[in-house]
């Protein structure tokens, strides 16, 4: 029997997030530092543009895309959301499924000044890989988080893609939230200096 002592789990986490690998579109790895500060331009760019920022995942994921919309607004001082109000969702998933509920809102809500994030542990879910296709056509910029095994389908589809090597979804959901939470402040703390 496995036990799960906090400090065993706290060195397990350090390790997942000194290992989270972070690459292009072409799947070129950056160094980890890079890559986040790569992301930080883009929320620059996304600032100077005036565009919006959207969030998405499921499940936990969707926990995940709430709490940092509320740190890319509150903090971070960018116009940010999710999808999930309930009426809107569910009538595009009844109407098109859920594997569509996404990418149809997205294809009527973003313009290319805009930015997705698109949260799946897995990486595997069809609704959440489909937004991220409707949000390449119409020229969004694009960030996929995820977990799980390295070649899951979503990894390869962000203009910068972000990887933990966990199939934990604890591990997972709470290193991305590290790593969005991380991105926030950090753009924050550009915007001070």
């Amino acid at each position: 029997m496995t036990v799960l002592t906090l400090l065993s789990r706290l060195e397990r986490f350090r390790d997942i997030i000194a290992q989270t690998v972070i690459s292009d579109r072409s799947s070129a790895p950056l160094p980890l530092e890079a890559g986040i500060d790569s992301l930080c331009q883009q929320l620059e760019h996304l600032r100077e543009r005036r565009g919006q920022l959207y969030i998405i995942g499921n499940g936990g994921s969707a926990g995940v895309a709430a709490h940092a919309v509320t740190d890319f607004f509150n903090v971070a001082r960018l116009r940010a959301s999710t999808l999930h109000e309930s009426s809107l969702l569910t009538c595009m998933a009844n109407d098109y499924g859920y594997e569509n509920a996404f990418s149809r809102m997205l294809s009527q809500m973003l313009s290319p000044e805009d930015m997705l994030v698109a949260i799946s542990s897995s990486g595997n879910s069809a609704n959440i890989r489909n937004a991220v296709a409707a949000a390449r056509e119409i020229g969004v910029f694009t960030v996929s988080l995820s977990g799980f095994q390295a070649a899951n389908p979503l990894r390869a589809m962000g203009d910068v893609n972000v990887w933990l090597d966990s199939h934990d979804y604890g591990f997972v959901e709470i290193g991305h939230q590290f790593i969005l939470h991380n991105l926030a402040d950090r753009f924050n703390e550009k915007l001070k200096g």
